[in-house]
């Protein structure tokens, strides 16, 4: 059974998460703190971290920063949970490391989905020994997409709205909408919050071809 360490300031989202999860089998332990969330990550190690960002004292950014310093916790994977809505965040908890973002409010399902898809990444990564994924996903990511399709991402990671992304690229904002939708449906992620590992990976690709 999986361990799922959620760390949640807000009562109210910190239980229905935890009863969501428990309801499909996991085992859940919950903090309402940064503080107690690492202790508790330290004393036992979880197989993935459900996160807040807008927490008083430390904030989740901090969190995943200091998980991320330690080798023996830095591998697992971390989910940010948020109802911040700057697109701008979003990219900024995917570079420093962060495996998927929900924002808040999220279905049931999407947060089983994004639970369930990380678990089972991880299991195959540490099954096949390969430390060369991002190299995987930009090749895939190649295959899957065209060039414009790339650009239109490679915007989403820098938080650009589907307005802004139509004036940048001299078209119309209903053909962005189109190419979104597309695009989720070719890298099979069920919502836009999921879009953003994407949108970041694209950008690296495109800064890497400079």
């Amino acid at each position: 059974m999986n361990l799922i360490q959620i760390i949640e300031d807000d009562a109210s989202c910190r239980n229905s998460t935890a009863l969501v999860l428990r309801l499909e089998g996991f085992e859940v332990r919950t903090a309402e703190d940064a503080e107690t969330g690492i202790a508790m990550i330290r004393e036992r190690r979880p197989d993935l971290i459900l996160c807040d960002i807008m927490m008083p004292g430390m904030n989740g950014h901090s969190v995943l920063e200091l998980l991320k310093s330690d080798r023996s916790v830095s591998e697992i994977p971390f989910i940010f949970m948020t109802a911040l809505g700057d697109r701008a965040d979003v990219r900024k908890g995917m570079s420093e490391g962060a495996d998927d973002y929900l924002s808040k409010p999220f279905s049931s399902e999407e947060l089983v989905a994004a639970v369930v898809g990380r678990l089972h990444r991880f299991e195959i990564i540490r099954q096949r020994g390969d430390r060369s994924v991002l190299q995987d996903e930009l090749a895939y990511l190649t295959r899957q997409t065209t060039g414009r399709e790339r650009e239109i991402l490679a915007l989403v990671g820098l938080g650009f709205t589907s307005k802004e992304i139509a004036k940048q690229l001299k078209i119309n904002k209903n053909t962005v909408d189109v190419h979104r939708a597309n695009l989720m449906k070719k890298l099979d992620v069920p919502n836009a919050a999921n879009l953003a590992r994407w949108a970041v990976i694209s950008e690296l690709m495109s800064t890497s071809d400079r």
